[in-house]
């Protein structure tokens, strides 16, 4: 049966898409006189098929024998064009694939923009794509030629002279000699769309794999470091004989140890875009990368790197390989993940079909750190660099077994350069007060002292640099050069410095740093920086959240003293440095006394908004919605229980939060999609009726306090609609206080 979209709606939505388009950049606060110059062009191209557009619309709603040929009805006019007169069959398709195309470029641009104002670059790659480009001058090209039609039939018609019926026909037979070309063309565009379409459909397939095998994608943080490096900076590494002796010689292995701060991870991302830059284009040599991060372990065990590794490999190759695809099939219907030896054959497999294969590892000493998966972990790689020929790049603080691993191997000492720290000030010096800028003389003995004192630790560079920003006089930048810290507690005294500075702000300003480093350093995992501005607007005791309380990321940042820093690309808020998260682990009962508690509040007062009550969301779209609007709410239903068991002592919000029926089953909710999705099962088909109750999910997070307080409720063997019981939830999950006490009130082991 014929598709009913006649050329009326069709025009009218994709007029509609395109007027979206623009008005969701004025939305997020952009200016369009910034905007880059490609972007310029595909907006001008835009506006160009609005106009045309515009008119097509007037010609085709006036002419009824053409909108009743784009209902696949016959047409006296098309028919008297003759074979080569453009088909509406081809312009419905092209008006179908721009369609498509737009929405898809409008829900990225809003994905992009959600939450904050964002520059330019952050959404150029979503107006660049290709397919949305030639979608949109396809249907240019076509409808202008429809609007050529339409315009020289109307002038046949109504010629009323010999001679203006004369003209009338030598222009139209003009116009049907070149036609021909431009029809060949347009259908030629048409057979480009529908082969792009089916391309997609197999990108769309590919995905799907990868995907599958990991969500996780370092590209975002290789985009934020290689940001922040100074211009010249780690030149040496990549002028090295080290370095270039292990890039031309096969099967070369180079570890890079440093100690903390010295700068590994940048110039790991230095190193990293010398290979994209040199053999990014070579599609026979591979290039995989890891940034491994101690607040990332429960997403860096071995499998999880492995996968990660096979992930990258795999993407660079077209069509995708069949050790990849074949995994996929072998494990996606049953529900299963691939094991180690699966991992580390398609790794082998994969890695083989390549000339060259470069493997780089930031940070060795921030994951694999229980047991023996490390030197598992690296015994696979090894095995990988021995089959295939591969070229291992790696870094890690001085760990005698690590070093002890690599012996035999090339190693080369990280540290910051004096030349680096220079170049590093001196691209900096310009946040520094006036007084500092306007003096050649302050200016030298700024970079000579901080260059005394980082002592090859990058990072105490920008510590440093940073407690000179409030000073006041020459003198007060003289005094502070003189002591700065350094040596081995100079991070320590660093940071005490800096904690010393936010306790000098005023009132709400010190409140403001104070939230955002407790979050930050309790926070289970990284939070975005829209995760952050929710949970710092919740207010204890509310049933919703008030938007107008959502602090600016630009404050958030500028109060913390240089202690924070942002993301962009990833969105990720975070502390400056591992030291930095050390430092405060280490004093948190200092700093934050409580924090625990307080931010178990917090998380259970945000999943107890009204918006939840609603309970589960019954498909896709409501849950994605859902995840949209309530930012926290991820993070809130996942760890809350993690913050409640640590802050050791009874919430009456906690018990509140578990007594309530929607609020409760919206939070399993996302536990239960979590699972079952990575698993490649329906999203749903555990969540409706899990029959889960409070006690069941203080059990399953360990919670022993609250589990305590709901055994004066129920009994401890009540069971959900698994026939699973709190014991069995938390034995399950390795909560032994729990178990115990379960055990101690009569809970049935059988």
């Amino acid at each position: 049966m014929a598709d009913p979209v006649g050329a009326g709606a069709g025009i009218v939505g994709v007029i509609g898409l395109a007027i979206q388009v623009t008005q969701v950049v004025v939305q997020f606060g952009m200016d369009w006189k910034n905007a880059p110059d490609d972007v310029k062009a595909f907006m001008a191209e835009l506006g160009a098929l609005k106009t045309v557009l515009s008119e097509t619309n007037t010609n085709i709603l006036l002419n009824a024998d053409f909108e009743a040929a784009f209902q696949d009805q016959p047409s006296v006019l098309l028919s008297q064009l003759g074979p080569n007169a453009p088909s509406t069959t081809d312009t419905k398709r092209l008006l179908e694939i721009c369609k498509k195309e737009l929405e898809s470029l409008l829900k990225e641009l809003k994905k992009r923009g959600e939450g904050h104002q964002l520059g330019w670059g952050r959404f150029k790659s979503a107006f660049l794509a290709q397919d949305t480009r030639d979608s949109v001058e396809n249907l240019c090209r076509q409808c202008q030629l429809l609007n050529s039609m339409l315009s020289i039939d109307a002038a046949v018609l109504g010629a009323t002279t010999y001679k203006e019926v004369k003209e009338a026909r030598k222009e139209q037979q003009e116009w049907h000699e070149a036609e021909e070309k431009i029809s060949m063309a347009i259908r030629g565009g048409v057979d480009e769309s529908n082969s792009r379409q089916e391309n997609q459909i197999r990108k769309h397939q590919d995905q799907a794999i990868l995907d599958w095998l990991t969500p996780i994608d370092y590209a975002p943080q290789q985009s934020d470091f290689i940001s922040r490096r100074q211009t010249g900076t780690g030149q040496w590494l990549l002028d090295s004989t080290e370095f270039q002796s292990w890039l031309m010689t096969e099967k070369q292995t180079l570890l890079c140890p440093g100690i903390p701060g010295s700068g590994k991870t940048i110039l790991t991302s230095i190193v990293i875009e010398e290979l994209i830059m040199q053999f990014g284009n070579d599609k026979n040599i591979g290039i995989a990368y890891l940034y491994c991060n101690f607040r990332r372990r429960d997403e860096q065990k071995i499998n999880d790197l492995l996968q990660s590794l096979l992930k990258q490999l795999a993407q660079g190759l077209n069509p995708l390989p069949d050790a990849a695809k074949s995994l996929y099939a072998k494990h996606i219907n049953i529900r299963t993940r691939p094991t180690l030896d699966e991992l580390s054959q398609a790794l082998h497999a994969v890695a083989a079909l390549y000339t060259k294969v470069f493997i780089i590892v930031d940070a060795l000493d921030e994951c694999l750190m229980t047991g023996s998966h490390r030197s598992n972990f690296l015994s696979r790689i090894f095995d990988v660099q021995e089959k295939s020929g591969s070229n291992l790049f790696m870094t890690s603080r001085h760990i005698p077994e690590i070093i002890e691993i690599f012996s035999g191997h090339t190693l080369l000492e990280i540290r910051a350069l004096e030349s680096d720290v220079r170049k590093y000030v001196d691209g900096n010096i310009s946040n520094l007060p006036s007084f500092v800028r306007r003096s050649p003389e302050l200016q030298e003995e700024v970079k000579t002292g901080i260059v005394e004192a980082v002592d090859g630790m990058f990072l105490l560079a920008h510590l440093h640099l940073d407690s000179l920003i409030g000073k006041r006089s020459p003198k007060a930048v003289r005094t502070a050069l003189k002591s700065l810290p350094s040596g081995s507690n100079a991070y320590d005294e660093a940071y005490k410095d800096a904690m010393i500075r936010i306790e000098g702000q005023l009132l709400d300003q010190k409140g403001l740093a104070w939230q955002v480093l407790s979050w930050i350093t309790c926070a289970k995992r990284p939070l975005t920086m829209v995760e952050l501005q929710h949970a710092l607007a919740i207010e204890l005791g509310e049933s919703s959240l008030d938007e107008d309380n959502l602090p600016q990321i630009e404050d958030m940042v500028s109060v913390c003293a240089g202690l924070v820093t942002v993301d962009e690309e990833s969105e990720i808020i975070r502390l400056v440095h591992y030291t930095t998260q050390e430092y405060f682990e280490r004093t948190k009962e200092t700093w934050f006394p409580n924090l625990e508690a307080e931010i178990t509040k917090i998380c259970v007062t945000y999943l107890s908004f009204d918006t939840f009550k609603g309970g589960v969301c019954q498909n896709d779209k409501e849950f994605e919605e859902r995840q949209q609007s309530n930012q926290l709410y991820n993070y809130a239903s996942f760890n809350w229980g993690h913050h409640a068991r640590e802050a050791y002592t009874s919430i009456p919000e906690v018990h509140s939060f578990l007594e309530t029926d929607g609020q409760l089953q919206g939070s399993i909710q996302v536990l239960l999609v979590k699972k079952t999705h990575y698993l490649g099962e329906s999203q749903y088909s555990r969540v409706f009726q899990n029959g889960l109750i409070g006690i069941h999910l203080a059990a399953y997070f360990g919670v022993e306090k609250t589990v305590q307080y709901f055994l004066g409720t129920y009994i401890s063997d009540v069971k959900d609609k698994s026939d699973r019981t709190p014991l069995s939830w938390a034995a399950a999950n390795g909560h032994e206080a729990v178990a115990k006490l379960l055990l101690a009130n009569n809970a049935d082991i059988t």
